[in-house]
């Protein structure tokens, strides 16, 4: 997940108009409104917004995160202490004594013939799946993998498409107390192993292929060759898309269609395995690009809780609201989405290329089935923006409330696009937070303006600071984005790490007991924040650092450039950047285009972001969650290996970068 990047440097957007501003009578109906009247009650406060119930929060975590636990009326126990230790991270504990089920939570009793899910595969598959439905599902498939012998704290693995099955395999495996992880299909046979070879499922499953661009793709071969190296698989499961499962599940070890599997169990009334608050239910991993991926533990009650905060508080979602977020099984923003089931929403699934048949499919989508809230990436937006779509010209988006950015930096255009061409009336959050915690640090309050470039508030509870190099807090200057108090979704734990200094050195390393998390950041006068890039990415030419992020919003507003990704080059006992660039078909790096480029990014930006040399290239590595990767391209420049290729989607593309003349002189 990323946040917005902003390219004028600085303070300099203070003092604009914002873009959009919610009406008296839409703050007044928020849910955040609502929160803020029963905080004042119960706890004889005088809190008069966001901002001053953000105070509150981060001031009394537990009292803060027991009004949430109440908010979405979780279903368990709560006994004892709401926190324990909280002035130790890692090592705060949230409820130590509560116990709950997360499955049972997002399953909580409603209307059976209400709807719960709505698929689509591109063009080629649409589905409604009722609550009953969901329910009998996840029923049959309980008992299934508890006659598999699936129990407390054993792993179940997939590798899905976002289908219905998906969520239901989920639901059955959290039901049980097991630990459910998830990939992508478009995952190689490596990348596979390399995640689920760590964890030692006790069941697999799988699909027989999947749709994307208009075609199908089959990976029984892959699954023929990655099954076998998973030895702690006892059954591998073969869920039906492209209507081969029978073909597929015949050919690996231990292999049953998803319909075999199921077919002795009528649906009966589930059970709910009750366990500890930070009892393990999802293993996600990081991305790999610079090595094996890290296994993340995440909790059943921290994830539960934060997602509740976030869809109705954030995103001001009620009950029997649509939402949409486009993502796979191999991002943490599908987590996001299947947790608000406990908020009684509906979910819109997709699967496949956001442009396949063509540029309109989502927003074809989002017409037909109203979605309130729609999450996608920035380069998303940023390619709608390119190609000239204007969805709001064309679609009935009257239902549309909300929309959602994440994966890289917004760039201020595509703010100005979203208003411009999508909907004038639209609470649009850029959000960032990540994989390490399952959810946001900074995202959206629809109480609040919206700022060109700007995130607009840092999480309820969550203490969010930037910190200069010597650990001060700074504001109006860029610094190390971090986190000062505990809160309920850090990691439970690293997967094989015993003693836990995987975990500690990921964090806590460069600032002892605060979560130091990446980012280059900076608060705005508006108290919003902008993301100006990665820490580990930022570049460093005669001392300065620079956000790639602040270049790439200047860049990317060039219309022949498609994308651009900037490295630091170690050259003449200093650094200097460099600009990689892709551009439309047809169109070349000439001098005069060259001169272009570096005019708006110094006029943009600043004269020191001016990268010293400017390549096209015909392609970009990104990973398969789709973040371009600045440290694989940099390793290949400087002729160092890359270590894990198998985490990028296009790991082809590292060739374009490899000996390039432009840069030995």
């Amino acid at each position: 997940m990323g946040g917005t990047g902003l390219g004028e440097a600085g303070l300099q957007g203070a003092g604009a108009e914002p873009l959009w501003r919610p009406s008296p009578e839409r703050v007044a109906g928020t849910q955040i409104a609502a929160f803020i009247a029963r905080v004042n009650a119960r706890h004889g406060t005088a809190l008069a917004d966001y901002r001053a119930l953000h105070a509150w929060s981060i001031a009394h975590p537990a009292a803060f995160w027991e009004e949430i636990w109440d908010l979405g009326e979780v279903i368990g126990t709560r006994t004892g202490p709401s926190l324990v230790d909280g002035d130790r991270m890692p090592g705060a504990l949230f409820f130590p004594e509560a116990r709950l089920n997360y499955a049972e939570n997002l399953l909580r009793p409603r209307d059976p013939s209400s709807l719960a899910l709505v698929f689509r595969g591109e063009d080629k598959v649409e589905r409604h799946v009722s609550f009953g439905e969901l329910c009998d599902l996840v029923s049959r498939l309980q008992q299934a993998l508890r006659a598999a012998g699936v129990g407390v704290g054993d792993r179940v693995a997939a590798t899905l498409p976002n289908l219905p099955e998906t969520i239901a395999v989920m639901l059955a495996t959290s039901s049980l107390g097991a630990v459910f992880s998830s990939c992508s299909p478009d995952f190689g046979e490596r990348g596979i192993l390399d995640r689920f070879g760590q964890i030692e499922p006790k069941v697999y499953v799988a699909c027989d292929g999947y749709w994307y661009n208009g075609k199908p793709v089959a990976i029984a071969e892959k699954l023929r060759a990655a099954v076998p190296h998973l030895p702690s698989v006892t059954r591998t499961v073969i869920v039906p898309y492209l209507g081969r499962a029978e073909e597929v599940a015949a050919g690996l070890p231990n292999g049953v269609t998803l319909d075999a599997f199921i077919a002795p169990y009528a649906p009966a009334p589930l059970t709910f395995e009750r366990l500890p608050f930070n009892h393990p239910a999802f293993i996600l991993f990081s991305s790999g690009t610079t090595g094996v991926p890290k296994c993340i533990v995440h909790g059943a009650g921290g994830t539960l809780l934060q997602h509740i905060k976030e869809h109705r508080l954030q995103c001001d979602l009620v009950p029997g609201d649509r939402l949409f977020y486009f993502t796979t099984c191999g991002w943490m923003m599908w987590n996001w989405l299947v947790t608000g089931l406990a908020s009684e929403l509906t979910l819109c699934l997709f699967d496949g290329s956001p442009f396949a048949p063509a540029p309109s499919v989502l927003w074809d989508y989002a017409q037909q089935e109203r979605f309130a809230l729609f999450g996608t990436s920035a380069k998303y937006i940023d390619s709608l923006r390119k190609e000239g779509v204007r969805p709001g010209e064309t679609h009935d988006l009257s239902a549309l409330r909300a929309m959602t950015s994440t994966g890289s930096p917004l760039a201020p255009a595509d703010f100005a696009y979203v208003y411009e061409a999508i909907k004038p009336d639209l609470h649009l959050a850029s959000i960032s937070g990540g994989t390490d915690i399952v959810s946001c640090f900074v995202l959206g309050d629809p109480t609040a303006p919206v700022y060109k470039g700007e995130i607009q508030a840092a999480g309820l509870g969550m203490a969010i600071e930037v910190w200069s190099d010597e650990g001060t807090p700074v504001t109006g200057e860029r610094g190390e984005l971090v986190c000062t108090k505990p809160f309920p979704c850090m990691p439970v734990m690293f997967w094989n790490d015993p003693e836990g200094a995987k975990y500690r050195a990921a964090y806590f390393e460069r600032f002892p007991n605060i979560w130091c998390h990446g980012d280059f950041a900076e608060w705005t006068a508006h108290g919003g924040l902008i993301i100006h890039g990665r820490s580990d990415a930022t570049l460093n030419p005669q001392g300065v650092r620079i956000g790639t992020a602040e270049i790439y919003a200047q860049a990317e507003q060039i219309p022949e450039i498609v994308e651009a990704i900037a490295i630091g080059q170690e050259w003449d006992n200093d650094v200097r950047v460099v600009l990689f660039v892709r551009l439309k078909p047809g169109v070349e790096l000439d001098a005069e285009l060259d001169r272009r480029i570096r005019t708006q990014i110094r006029m943009g930006a600043s004269p020191r972001h001016v990268p010293a040399r400017i390549v096209a290239v015909a392609d970009i590595p990104r990973t398969r969650s789709g973040k371009i990767t600045e440290l694989a391209v940099r390793d290949v420049v400087h002729g160092r290996p890359v270590k894990n290729t198998e985490a990028l989607a296009n790991p082809e593309s590292l060739e374009f970068f490899r000996n390039r003349p432009e840069l030995a002189e």
